[in-house]
């Protein structure tokens, strides 16, 4: 049996316990998650350096998976824009069943190789891109079909899920494969395995983008100032990087179409 099908030993009982308790336990197995990660650094920072390149040569990062998996790539994907300043045609999520699955399950979706497979077809997969397929189990029909399309035209695939040498590891160029364990409630992967794989690509599209120049120190330089709160930030990374007050950032943001760089770079001439 598959580890992420196995039952906890630890929480057998935990619909017996009190809450205080059952929150205590839950906790204990959420650090379990954030360590299990320790393992897998090597190959997340194979994984980033991998897609950078390819995004050096024009492609796009793409997750595919389906259920929480899905969500979580197309979560991640969805941050990229307003926290670096890109394209949504950069970093794009897909989920097997389309963009209602987000809401509401679509019973059978994973198990279509073929719909996996046709629905990076249909945004015209090429071997400049990259491909992070995500599945906690490792066997989704769904996101088997999509990697196995991506090898096809030349695309670099990567496998994300929660058990060493799983159908979609086998086929992909890397494997990233945090070993969660049996969940609190069995089989519930969108506790342990969904955590850390939502920790993973998180760091993967930050990886990512700091290596793609989007990242100046620990500063988003790519910003947008889309609404109050990012404008605000905007002002003070300025400020902060030009060591003046936050009236002559913001100044400085305007008369250069508030473009960080751009004020940055009229500012030290």
């Amino acid at each position: 049996m598959i580890k992420t099908e196995q039952r906890n030993s630890n929480t057998t009982h935990i619909d017996r316990m009190s809450t205080a308790d059952m929150m205590r336990l839950m906790q204990e197995e959420n650090l379990n998650a954030v360590k299990a990660i320790d393992s897998e650094l090597d190959a997340i920072g194979r994984a980033v350096d991998a897609i950078s390149e390819r995004m050096n040569r024009g492609g796009r990062l793409f997750y595919i998976g389906c259920g929480t998996s899905g969500r979580l790539g197309v979560l991640d994907a969805s941050e990229c824009p307003p926290t670096f300043g890109v394209s949504p045609e950069l970093v794009i999520g897909v989920i097997a069943g389309g963009d209602g699955a987000l809401r509401r399950a679509v019973e059978g979706a994973e198990d279509s190789a073929e719909a996996g497979c046709a629905d990076l077809g249909a945004r015209e997969l090429n071997e400049n891109d990259a491909v992070v397929g995500i599945s906690a189990a490792g066997g989704a029909a769904y996101v088997l079909g999509a990697l196995s399309y991506a090898k096809e035209v030349g695309a670099l695939t990567v496998a994300l899920s929660c058990n060493e040498g799983c159908k979609i590891e086998q086929i992909a160029d890397i494997g990233i494969h945090p070993d969660t364990g049996a969940e609190v409630v069995t089989g519930s992967t969108r506790m342990k395995a969904g955590s850390a794989h939502k920790m993973i690509l998180n760091m993967i599209s930050t990886g990512v983008m700091i290596r793609q120049g989007y990242v100046y120190e620990n500063l988003m330089i790519n910003l947008r100032p889309s609404n109050i709160k990012l404008r605000g930030r905007m002002i003070r990374i300025v400020s902060d990087i030009l060591s003046v007050e936050e009236e002559t950032a913001e100044r400085l943001l305007e008369q250069n179409d508030f473009v960080i760089r751009k004020a940055i770079e009229n500012a030290k001439k």
